[in-house]
């Protein structure tokens, strides 16, 4: 496994700086010169000429390359344009909040999910099997806005059971008093959407050759789907989780911008509407890099789950 490993962290280098060559190709020659944005419209071609050489944007390209080849290896991506604050500080400080809410909506909506898919494929093919089939389907058809808005207004401000917004700087209160709705909310806008999936992982494995034997041998039903269909159902189920959590970081911030949290969603959205080109290349980077070691983790978690998988 360490070979493995070691193999697979040495295969991320060139993923790596294809990444950040196209990050930079992206930011440098079609994002246009940041200091025409920053300095505004009625800006002197002084005016612009000093904020280039302040952001560095005024060296030859190459160099800038290598200047961001360095900041990626250090992870120092510098300082923010739009507030001076050092762009690894705010990306430490905003993944807290969103880590917050993310955790729990990924353990709960994984296990809620892996269940209601057991159950369902249990009554394959019946009337409660095509109800919750149609009402999935109603489910993914409401935007997620409507769900913030009906959830918001209803639960929070008309029966205060949440708060309407806010966040505090204890962990504690945070998970026990602000996160619960904004939980709740990505639970009812992605259980529909999971339930489907997992239900046809579910079903692919329930007509395989080794089911029909475990029902042959004269094992319960139940035993069948949760310890045989389930351990081979958990493969293209742990893809699926790993692959979305990168995007989930990123993907939060409607939830974040209604609900003033301050997480990483939240701060992408605040860096485009800054032009603020340091925030969003570091969380570019991190993303992908985020989403390589997830899918080592993966494929880790493919022998745990099912000693035949070999890792080689």
């Amino acid at each position: 496994m360490l070979a493995f490993v070691l193999r697979r962290l040495w295969q991320m280098l060139p993923t790596m700086l294809g990444v950040v060559l196209l990050v930079f190709v992206l930011f440098n020659w079609v994002g246009g010169d940041p200091a025409y944005i920053l300095a505004g419209k009625m800006s002197s071609p002084e005016a612009i000429a000093n904020i280039r050489r302040q952001l560095g944007v005024d060296e030859p390209y190459p160099v800038q390359l290598w200047i961001f080849v360095k900041q990626v290896a250090t992870f120092d991506f510098g300082q923010s344009w739009a507030t001076g604050e050092p762009v690894g500080q705010i990306i430490a400080s905003r993944l807290g909040p969103s880590l917050t809410v993310l955790v729990p909506l990924t353990v709960l909506e994984t296990l809620i999910g892996v269940a209601l898919a057991l159950a369902v494929a249990f009554v394959r093919g019946s009337l409660t099997d095509r109800a919750v089939m149609v009402a999935c389907t109603v489910g993914m058809s409401v935007s997620i806005l409507v769900y913030i808005i009906v959830f918001q207004y209803g639960l929070a401000y008309q029966m205060g059971l949440f708060p309407v917004q806010g966040w505090g700087d204890s962990l504690g209160v945070n998970l026990l008093r602000y996160a619960p709705l904004p939980i709740l909310i990505g639970l009812a806008v992605s259980i529909a959407p999971t339930l489907r999936l997992y239900r046809s992982f579910v079903l692919d494995e329930v007509h395989q050759d080794y089911v029909r034997t475990a029902r042959a041998k004269g094992l319960p039903e139940r035993r069948v789907m949760w310890v045989h269909v389930l351990r081979n159902a958990a493969i293209p189920i742990i893809t699926h989780v790993m692959a979305n959590l990168p995007a989930l970081l990123i993907g939060a911030f409607l939830l974040e911008r209604f609900f003033g949290i301050p997480g990483i969603g939240r701060e992408v959205i605040l860096a485009v509407e800054r032009s603020d080109f340091p925030v969003i290349k570091a969380v570019t980077v991190c993303v992908a890099l985020a989403t390589m070691v997830f899918n080592l983790l993966a494929d880790l978690l493919y022998q745990a789950v099912d000693p035949r998988v070999r890792l080689a």
